[in-house]
């Protein structure tokens, strides 16, 4: 094994560049050309996306040269440039990658399967020559990508006991479940490496799925896997638009995953088709500070059968709002948006009013679309001992690490902020920041996690905190988003780590809240709250359905709010929308969350005062 990556290997997590090939369509190179051989005919542009991953903080370099045998050649009738190719790979990446940098020689699967004729190639003589003209020009290890299962492995393996001194990594394409798509197990595929006399240098899961998945798989390999692993999952499932293909997974969301890679002890992360620099920028700038070994699996994912836990209080118990809940009584609260300065006493006096309409609490927003606004947990406190009124408070994981967000979470509950509601959070990209760091540690399940330690006398760690907390916990869901099928199963999550509440994003349209209420199993147990925006104005409602994620205006509310002459007529017709809204709901939730838009508390009492 080369110095640099046995070095390497041993200490913090490597950071792995992005896609070539999702850089070399955004080009406007389409999947009918062969885009390795773009090192012969377009060196400068090949050359540029390293150099665009170099700059975005990648650490290894990863060869144009995936398809680069000759029965993939063969295609573009190239199969007689399969040296040429791969030299040049090699030594665009090179140029750029320095000393400084590794550069993994990217090799793909051989599909014979398309091959006509009688006399087949030999899988392993088209490899060894792709891999032959690869070492000659000196990359720092031969990296197997995207595996399908043993056959390729078995191939990789015996390629790579011709050349026992050279240092390579295989890596495979899997589902969430850890099989490859062959159907092997990891179990299988690390027999099989064992009994190697050439043995690969790391194991690594790559292509096929999404970060989500992608984590599921990790956990099950980890449990069995011996080697350094290296993780590089897709941006998320493909999406044809107008006959191209888009990955919808942002920077900061394939971000949130990473760290939860590096949390569990991966040796090496990047991406895989979809990501680009972007992705690898933010994730580079998120992990590099953070040391494998310090976040190890044992060190955040505490075995909960070997923990000294105390009895957590009933619902009932823990606040007014979570008596409201358990008997299942009919619950309104309203959102109030913290201010952008530090003055609280108008915040105060609209709370006065909100308890005076009759709502329940009062939800605070934790910089909502990546604002910055005055410490929600210090409104919370404000309001709670001067207005009359409980708090919802919105606890989000964009702008604080573990450690504090730990913090804040005892700061609750010293100050007896005892409702909760856990969210991701708006990256700052949509913000007026849009270069300040999105932290990230954890996403909204862990916060679920975290809170029900805490709520259990157990920080994250299993170490005691004395008296437990009591914090009543709820979570967002979309019932409109894109990936229907991922929300369901994500919520699904959030119930089983112990949501007592589930609050949606603003309802308009019924039939898709009804339908994901049905979907998830978990909802017939615990009580779901509606998110009810009255629109203030034609205008508003524009901004809603354009600007504001999660939320879907149809076309007939559009009509409805633009038939008003005046903006009194609007809002009067917004209210009224609201109104329609939570008596067609009413029967099938458990309360509303109702917005007051642009701070207006009396426009949100319209509503549930019908």
């Amino acid at each position: 094994m080369s110095d640099k990556l046995k070095e390497r290997l041993q200490g913090n997590t490597i950071i792995f560049d992005g896609a070539v090939g999702t850089e070399l369509y955004k080009k406007n190179f389409f999947l009918n050309t062969s885009y390795e051989s773009l090192c012969l005919s377009s060196p400068k542009i090949v050359r540029g996306i390293h150099e665009s991953y170099r700059e975005a903080g990648a650490e290894v370099l990863t060869t144009n040269s995936y398809g680069a045998n000759a029965v993939q050649l063969n295609k573009f009738l190239m199969g007689d440039k399969v040296a040429e190719i791969n030299r040049a790979a090699v030594t665009l990446a090179r140029e750029v990658a320095g000393t400084d940098l590794m550069v993994a020689a990217s090799v793909g699967p051989v599909d014979i399967s398309a091959v006509k004729g009688a006399d087949l190639p030999d899988p392993v003589a088209v490899l060894k020559e792709q891999v032959s003209a690869l070492i000659s020009a000196g990359p720092d290890f031969i990296l197997f990508e995207s595996q399908r299962g043993a056959e390729d492995l078995e191939r990789a393996l015996a390629v790579m006991k011709d050349f026992p001194d050279f240092p390579f990594v295989v890596s495979f394409a899997v589902d969430r479940d850890c099989m490859s798509k062959t159907g092997d197990t990891p179990a299988r595929l690390l027999t099989m490496i064992d009994a190697a006399p050439h043995q690969p240098a790391a194991f690594g899961l790559n292509c096929g799925i999404g970060p989500e998945s992608m984590l599921n798989a990790l956990e099950i390999l980890l449990k069995q896997c011996h080697l350094p692993v290296i993780v590089r999952p897709n941006a998320g499932m493909p999406k044809s638009v107008d006959n191209r293909i888009f990955y919808m997974c942002s920077p900061e969301y394939f971000t949130t995953y990473a760290m939860r890679f590096v949390a569990l002890g991966v040796h090496g992360v990047g991406g895989c088709c979809g990501t680009g620099p972007d992705h690898i920028r933010d994730m580079a700038r998120s992990i590099r500070p953070l040391s494998r070994s310090a976040n190890a699996t044992e060190k955040l994912f505490v075995r909960e059968d070997a923990l000294p836990e105390q009895p957590v209080k009933p619902l009932a118990e823990r606040s007014s709002f979570g008596e409201k809940l358990a008997a299942g009584k009919w619950v309104q609260t309203v959102e109030v948006v913290p201010p952008q300065g530090y003055e609280l006493d108008s915040t105060v006096e609209k709370a006065r009013l909100c308890r005076d309409f009759g709502f329940d609490a009062v939800n605070l927003p934790d910089g909502p679309r990546a604002s910055a606004r005055i410490a929600s947990i210090v409104a919370a406190a404000r309001i709670q001992a001067e207005a009359g009124i409980e708090t919802v408070l919105h606890v989000c994981c964009r702008d604080r690490n573990l450690i504090g967000i730990q913090a804040d979470l005892l700061g609750c509950a010293a100050l007896n902020i005892r409702n909760l509601l856990f969210i991701t959070g708006d990256p700052p990209k949509l913000g007026d920041y849009p270069f300040a760091s999105g932290v990230f540690d954890m996403d909204s399940i862990g916060l679920v996690k975290l809170q029900n330690r805490l709520n259990r006398g157990l920080d994250l760690a299993g170490k005691p905190i004395g008296k437990p907390a009591a914090a009543v916990v709820g979570v967002g869901a979309d019932p409109n988003a894109i990936d229907f099928q991922r929300e369901i199963r994500r919520t699904q999550e959030k119930i089983d780590a112990g949501a007592d509440f589930v609050v949606t994003q603003p309802v308009f349209d019924i039939e898709p809240l009804l339908r994901f209420m049905d979907a998830v199993p978990g909802l017939a147990k615990v009580p779901l709250i509606a998110g009810i925006w009255p629109l203030a104005s034609y205008r508003n409602a524009e901004f809603m359905r354009n600007e504001v994620p999660g939320v879907i205006v149809p076309d007939s509310i559009m009509e409805r709010m633009a038939r008003g002459a005046t903006k009194e007529e609007q809002r009067a017709e917004g209210i009224r929308i609201a109104r329609e809204a939570v008596a067609a709901i009413r029967d099938r939730v458990a309360g509303v969350q109702v917005s007051a838009p642009f701070g207006n508390v009396k426009t949100a009492a319209a509503v549930i005062q019908a």
